[in-house]
Order: structure tokens, then sequence, then C-alpha cells
């Protein structure tokens, strides 16, 4: 069965990441390895296909601080990515710390959907 381009990013899972971290999870790796199937998938239907991957945090520590540990986030995703056969060269990197949340509440569950890598198609 073919699924549109559009369904395939819907099944594109987020790689969460513990407090102050950058080295990525058991279920985070899980989650990149399913992604990886899907951007080869992706990338076979469409081949002109560039993907982000943002770097996210939760709102503690300073904006700076969070930019930095956003950006390696995105760079420990994107070097898993490759490693499980996604050319590096369609894969771009973005941080956005902590100034996109994808949960505002103060609390824990909220923080941990916050730390994140998140794949978008590219521009």
């Amino acid at each position: 069965m073919k699924y549109s381009l559009n369904e395939l990013l819907l099944e594109l899972a987020d790689a969460y990441f513990d407090l102050d971290q950058r080295d990525l999870r058991e279920d985070a790796r899980a989650a990149l390895h399913a992604d990886a199937s899907l951007v080869k998938t992706i990338v076979a239907q469409s081949p002109d296909t560039t993907m982000l991957i943002e770097g996210h945090c939760d709102e503690r520590g300073s904006a700076e601080y969070n930019l930095a540990l956003g950006a390696m986030r995105a760079e420990a995703a994107k070097k898993y990515l490759v490693e499980n056969g996604i050319p590096s060269g369609i894969l771009k990197t973005i941080t956005y710390g902590k100034e996109r949340p994808q949960c505002t509440t103060q609390t824990e569950k909220c923080w941990q959907k916050n730390r994140r890598a998140h794949l978008t198609p590219g521009q």
C-alpha cells in the first residue's frame, strides 16, 4: 500500500530527551529508527525532499543555554538518522531552544514534551 506524503509525515515521531541531556534515550532511538524508515519511504516517493530536524528544550534555563542544548539535540538526532541510512545531505538542523514549546503548563509531564527533536519537511 502506498501512502501519501502527508500521511507519512504525520507518522513521524519526536525523540524525547531527559533534563539537561543531549544523549538519545532508548525510546528516542526507537522513535528515530522508525522515523528513518519513514524518511526512506518519503525520499523514494519524493527524491527532492529535505528534512529539518528541530531541537527543542523546556522553559528552564537561559535562552542561550537552551539554544545550545537544542542544537546538540538536533545534531544527535541527525547523527542517529545518518547512521541508519539517511543521507546527511537531505538533513538540516535548527534549534529553537525554549522558544516554541509544545506545552506551556509548568509540570514535569509538560516539560518532557518540550525536550525533543522534531522532524519536519525542509524548505
